[in-house]
């Protein structure tokens, strides 16, 4: 183990970590510096000449956060229907799957293993694979459910519905494999002390899980964030509804030469799951690691 350590820590690794670094991050650098170039400059020239012949402008982000027009990106307004469409998505499974764990890990009934395994098998379904089923859900109903209107704001609740389905079989995997990695002893000794589940799962198990649902938060945050596929397909295809990356489709223009409007939205978009994971990163490794070594 130790050779291993030395091996991983050595000069030669730490270089190459560092080329990946750089080969990984050059593409957001050249989108960065393109979103600040003049639009006569981003189309004639590579992004690498602003080193040469510095020339930066903001009116990029000013006409795709706040132009009036009918051609500007006026992005400011689907932010917002982003963070309304990816925050609900990320509560609704966090809830439900937490109490899914716990019940999975901590209680005892018939067929329970074969519910957990069950749960696994369906992180390997496709997304596309019920596209059809959950508009046919939507538009005609099913069981208990009335048909859905998909225009205007209640096409924010297909949206959620879709996201959470789809999340919840990877957020109970998750979950589950750290509150079973938790003390048994530490259980039992509150069991003992007469604490009921509520109390178990509120002062003892919720606390101890915070890396793994920050873990599951983040994760789920980046996907709905930079989902188009669902916001395409449920969110009722209006632009009161349309989340941001909806309108990054359309922001190239209708001959795709509009790149100055592109990189600037572009950029603003990957802005906010990037600043999520810089603030929250050390929650990520450590929330996945945990579980999966006891002792």
């Amino acid at each position: 183990m130790n050779g291993v350590r030395e091996r991983l820590s050595s000069r030669a690794f730490s270089l190459a970590a560092l080329v990946l670094a750089v080969l990984w991050t050059t593409p957001t650098l050249g989108l960065f510096l393109s979103s600040v170039r003049p639009e006569d400059e981003i189309k004639t020239t590579g992004w690498w000449t602003l080193f040469g012949a510095p020339h930066v402008t903001l009116d990029n982000y000013r006409e795709v956060l706040l132009g009036s027009g009918n051609a500007s990106g006026r992005l400011a307004d689907h932010l917002v229907n982003s963070f309304v469409i990816t925050l609900p998505s990320v509560l609704f499974p966090l809830v439900l799957a937490f109490f899914a764990a716990y019940a999975l890990a901590w209680t005892d009934f018939r067929g329970r293993d074969a519910l957990v395994v069950g749960v696994f098998a369906l992180q390997v379904v496709p997304l596309q694979m019920a596209l059809v089923p959950l508009l046919k859900l939507f538009s005609q109903g099913w069981l208990f459910l009335p048909a859905w209107d998909a225009t205007g704001p209640a096409g924010f609740g297909h949206v959620w519905f879709a996201h959470t389905a789809f999340a919840l079989p990877f957020a109970v995997f998750l979950l589950h494999n750290f509150l079973a990695g938790l003390p048994r002893e530490l259980i039992e000794a509150a069991r003992v002390d007469g604490a009921s589940h509520a109390t178990l799962l509120l002062r003892v198990v919720l606390p101890l899980a915070r890396p793994a649902l920050l873990t599951y938060a983040i994760i789920q945050f980046i996907w709905v964030w930079n989902d188009l596929l669902v916001a395409l397909t449920l969110a009722g295809g209006t632009a009161e509804t349309a989340p941001v990356t909806v309108r990054l489709a359309t922001l190239a223009g209708t001959r795709g030469d509009e790149w100055q409007r592109l990189t600037a939205g572009a950029f603003v978009s990957a802005s906010v799951p990037l600043l999520v994971f810089l603030v929250l990163q050390r929650y990520v490794a450590r929330g996945l690691l945990a579980g999966s070594v006891k002792g």
